[in-house]
């Protein structure tokens, strides 16, 4: 890969940004700044899609539950807590509604699904959008309603919450040739500075899931996130401007938008974070 040319524009004050909000499969949203349970609980988030809460002090598993009007088993079957213990920083997956999060493995059906969580296989296929002619996939998301996990099932091998401990190496690009302005932040994030309007390439070759070409989106500001052949997603944020769309399939070095600086960002840069590898950048 050519080296592009460093910043033109060196800021003492680092650009920074991102790590606001966090996607899990393409569907999940992040809640950061709810200013923790002291918050009208009118005023909570109300979304259709999967939320991930970041614990602040004072928080309790039956408190945050309230807040998202869900059950607290829901919140502990879906981050494989045991008991109520939670910490000051944690992540928390967070259903819409009280239930289990399944990902679909070989050969199962839907209505083996429902069994298994004593869901009502109505209900599934309702919430789910799911149809007659709807064929499920392996690695497809299914939300059962008031589903119940199986005493005699591990939540670890139903729930899973994407980690940054595997190395990749040599699969990955740097999406800009500017300087670390800022080291691993947020959600396996670094900030790689380039002046305004410079080529973001794709790290690496895989589908966008994700292309906001407008908005504040909790601090991302403009945003694409790529789903990679290896289970892994990247995400690229605070851009100028998005070339590339949700479904298309991109290959690595391909450019699919230009540096910026919208959303939460003091200066020109990329906010760079991969899902489910260690960030070699």
């Amino acid at each position: 890969m050519p080296l592009l040319q460093g910043v033109l524009n060196i800021n003492p004050n680092a650009p920074r940004g991102g790590g606001d909000i966090t996607i899990v499969g393409g569907t999940a949203l992040l809640f950061e700044g709810l200013g923790g349970l002291s918050e009208n609980l009118d005023d909570r988030p109300i979304s259709d899609q999967i939320s991930i809460y970041v614990v602040r002090e004072g928080d309790t598993l039956s408190g945050i539950a309230k807040m998202f009007g869900v059950s607290v088993n829901t919140i502990r079957w879906n981050n494989e807590i045991r008991g109520s213990a939670i910490s000051p920083g944690q992540t928390l997956v967070i259903l819409p509604v009280s239930g289990i999060r399944h990902t679909v493995k070989k050969g199962e059906t839907l209505a083996g699904i429902a069994k298994l969580y004593r869901g009502d296989l109505g209900e599934i296929k309702r919430y789910n959008n799911i149809t007659e002619s709807t064929r499920l996939a392996v690695g497809d998301v299914v939300i059962v309603p008031d589903g119940e996990l199986p005493a005699s099932t591990p939540a670890s091998s139903q729930v899973k919450f994407v980690t940054s401990t595997k190395v990749y190496e040599g699969y990955y690009l740097r999406p800009v040739g500017g300087p670390k302005t800022q080291g691993v932040h947020g959600y396996n994030g670094v900030d790689l500075g380039s002046p305004l309007g410079t080529p973001i390439l794709a790290s690496a070759s895989g589908r966008v899931i994700i292309s906001r070409n407008s908005g504040w989106n909790g601090g991302y500001g403009r945003y694409i996130v790529i789903q990679h052949g290896n289970g892994t997603q990247t995400l690229y944020s605070h851009n100028s401007e998005n070339i590339v769309f949700e479904g298309a399939e991109v290959v690595q070095g391909q450019i699919i938008g230009y540096v910026g600086r919208t959303g939460k960002a003091t200066g020109p840069h990329v906010h760079f974070e991969i899902r489910g590898a260690r960030n070699p950048f």
